[in-house]
Order: structure tokens, then C-alpha cells, then sequence
């Protein structure tokens, strides 16, 4: 089958009012749930276990053995080891399962004659697959060296500071394994473009993992803009140059793999502006924390001001300089921040689906379509 991609204009659309651990947030369980599960069985196998053949080999067998020494304690690494087995709530592995799904969405390059079109499995190169279990080894490893514990903060109910220093050589540990087996399926892949795109995304997560723990939520650095080029780093780019790399796995021009690229980024954007939704429109989460660093903040701190948003928190504070965040929550759905930050969410969603428009109907674009349409749900 032959097709095209057009050549429509898809520069970024203006959107007023703005200028701008990675998890996917389940933004509507049943919804999300169902539009995953119908996913993996286009790609012909659950990917929610995808990496799990790594994470059962003997050396990390050794390494949770060790992590039981964490029991007892609330050192995070014990919430992320759980995470890899059974978390119905989160998807912790969904960026295989939508490499997978936009590798079968494109199909072969139809000028492509090489001798790896013989390995193809349901619409799938035998690449691709290993470039989708490389992404999630990528993600689980950075999921890992996330659940190190700042010391300095560390209080008597955290646990003894012996197992919280040894959790941390753990997460250190572990993730750099992870890590160095993604690194060598990389290698063994044999194409320097892919390594170079998948080597920068790594790249790209570190810094936006940098920038996250520098930025000063109470002072309110961070703008709308900068949230959006920070959040790309953390949470879209892996996702984004991964659909780009299936792409270049299959021969396909530059075109395909620029809207591949599209895709990824615009719905890790939208997951992540969903996720940060959740406490300000989801009912009975009056209790629930956010961060102050969330979009809708962020939003609500480029409406008010930073002297008034100083003020709010002040408001908000008790002696101990702990935040009331049922009040804060309150203070902040009286702007338009909330909005705003759903308007993004929307925007988002649909350059995710307007990029999918080139690619030929099938189960795998209408999958890849769902999920598109399901980050923008609350």
C-alpha cells in the first residue's frame, strides 16, 4: 500500500493567554483502562510487562532482595519496585506500548526493499519491538533514579538513616543497570541516526530532571513557557524521539518520522497538564497535594502577579510554614488558571491527533487517536 504524508502547514497555532517519576497519570481510570487494553491487543501482547524479562534477571533478582531491607521504611524505591509489577492505576510502561502501536499505524516504508521485512510480526519490525523495550528500560531507569531521597530532609519517620542511605545506592544502582542494558540493545540496533536521537533523549530527561529540582516553586520562576520546554524535556521527549526512531527503523522519510515525532511530544504534554488537572477538577480530591510547580499553578501565578501570589501564600501558611492546600486549592480555582490550563490540555490533544490525520485509517492510528482523545477527558 502507498501513501503520502501532506504537506499541510503545522506550525504551532497561537494560544491566548500562554506562550509554553516519567509516569502516566491515568486521567480517567475506566476510560484510560479500556483504551489501553484494546491497544495491546493491536500490538498482539500486554506491553504493561515489558520490561519485566530485565527486571527478573539474576542481577536485579539480587538487587530486590536487598530492597526488602527498605520494609517498614517510606523510602520511594519500594513504591516503584511495586510499580513494575502491578499498578493499574498509573501504566507505568505506556511509551512501548505507543512506539509499538505507531510503528504498526505507518507500516513499511513502501520503497523499502531490505531483507528485514521478512522478520516483520503483525505490521511490527522486529527493531521496532526492541526499540520499544529500550524506551521503557530508558523510562523505568530514570522511574528508579527518581526514588533517590534528598538526606537533608530526612525525618525519624522516614525510617532509619541507614536503610535510607542504602535505598538510595540501590535506586543509584539499579538504575544505572537498567540503564547500561538500554545502552547495549541500542547498540545492537545498528543504525547511528537511532542511537543519536535515543542518546539526546536521554540527554534531554536529565536536564529536565536538573531544571525541575533547581526551579523555586514558592518564589514563581517558572512560566508557562518555561514549564512547557521543561516538561518536554522530562516527560516528552523520550516518547517523542522513540515514535521518531520507529520511523527511521522502517526506512521512512523524514516527513513520517517529523509527525511521529509530533505525536509523541504533544501527547506526553497532554498527559502531563491531565495529571497535574486531577486535584483542581476531580471530584473528592479536596485533601489531595499538589505540586506548586503543577500547570494550573503555574497559570495561576502568571494571572495574579508574583507579589499576589506571594500574598496567597502567606494566606495559606501556619506558623510551622506548612501549606493548607485545600485553601490554596481554592484561592487558585477562583482565576482562570484552571481553565487555562484545560484549554492547553485540549490544545495539545488535538495537535496529537492532527498529526496522526496523514497516516492510513487502522486499528493502530484509531488506538493511537483514542489516546489522544483520552488525555483531553476529566
Amino acid at each position: 500500500m502507498t501513501w503520502k504524508f501532506s504537506g499541510k502547514n503545522r506550525s504551532r497555532l497561537a494560544y491566548i493567554g500562554r506562550r509554553h517519576l516519567g509516569i502516566f497519570f491515568n486521567p480517567s481510570t475506566s476510560n484510560w483502562t479500556k483504551v489501553v487494553s484494546d491497544a495491546e491487543k493491536i500490538v498482539g501482547y500486554p506491553t504493561s510487562f515489558m520490561s519485566l524479562r530485565c527486571l527478573l534477571s539474576d542481577e536485579l533478582s539480587n538487587v530486590a532482595m536487598h530492597v526488602r531491607k527498605l520494609v517498614g521504611t517510606k523510602h520511594p524505591l519500594l513504591n516503584t519496585a511495586r510499580g513494575f509489577v502491578y499498578d493499574s492505576r498509573n501504566n507505568l510502561q505506556m511509551r512501548g506500548l505507543i512506539v509499538l502501536l505507531m510503528s504498526k499505524a505507518a507500516g513499511p516504508c513502501p520503497s523499502n526493499s531490505d531483507p528485514i521485512c521478512d522478520g516483520m510480526v503483525s505490521g511490527i519490525y522486529p527493531s521496532q519491538r526492541n526499540l520499544a523495550e529500550i524506551t521503557e528500560l530508558i523510562h523505568t531507569a530514570f522511574l528508579v533514579h527518581r526514588g533517590i531521597v534528598n538526606l537533608k530532609e530526612w525525618t525519624n519517620s522516614d525510617g532509619p538513616l541507614k536503610d535510607m542511605q542504602f535505598g538510595n545506592k540501590m535506586a543509584v544502582l539499579s538504575g544505572d543497570f537498567l540503564l547500561a542494558n538500554a545502552c547495549t540493545g541500542l547498540a545492537q540496533l545498528n543504525d547511528t541516526k537511532v542511537v543519536e536521537l535515543i542518546s539526546s533523549a536521554i540527554g534531554d530527561v536529565v536536564q529536565g530532571i536538573y531544571h525541575e529540582s533547581s526551579s523555586s516553586a514558592e518564589e514563581g520562576n517558572l512560566t508557562v513557557a518555561s514549564w512547557e520546554d521543561q516538561t518536554f524535556l522530562s516527560h516528552g521527549a523520550l516518547l517523542a524521539k522513540s515514535c521518531q526512531a520507529a520511523m527511521k527503523l522502517a526506512r521512512h522519510g523524514t516527513e513520517a518520522q517529523n509527525l511521529a515525532f509530533q505525536y509523541g511530544k504533544h501527547l506526553a504534554l497532554g498527559h502531563k497538564l491531565n495529571s497535574d488537572l486531577q486535584p483542581f477538577v476531580k471530584s473528592g480530591s479536596e485533601a489531595a497535594v499538589f505540586s506548586l510547580d503543577s500547570a494550573p499553578v503555574i497559570f495561576h501565578r502568571q494571572i495574579v502577579g508574583p507579589e499576589r501570589w506571594r500574598h496567597q501564600l502567606k494566606q495559606v501558611q501556619n506558623m510551622a510554614r506548612q501549606i493548607d492546600y485545600t485553601k490554596l486549592r481554592g484561592l487558585i480555582k477562583m482565576d482562570r488558571g484552571v481553565s487555562q490550563a484545560l484549554d492547553l490540555c485540549s490544545y495539545h490533544g488535538n495537535k496529537a491527533l492532527e498529526a496522526m490525520k496523514c497516516f492510513p485509517p487502522s486499528e493502530a492510528r484509531s488506538a493511537l487517536e483514542n489516546m489522544a482523545c483520552a488525555v483531553t477527558k476529566f
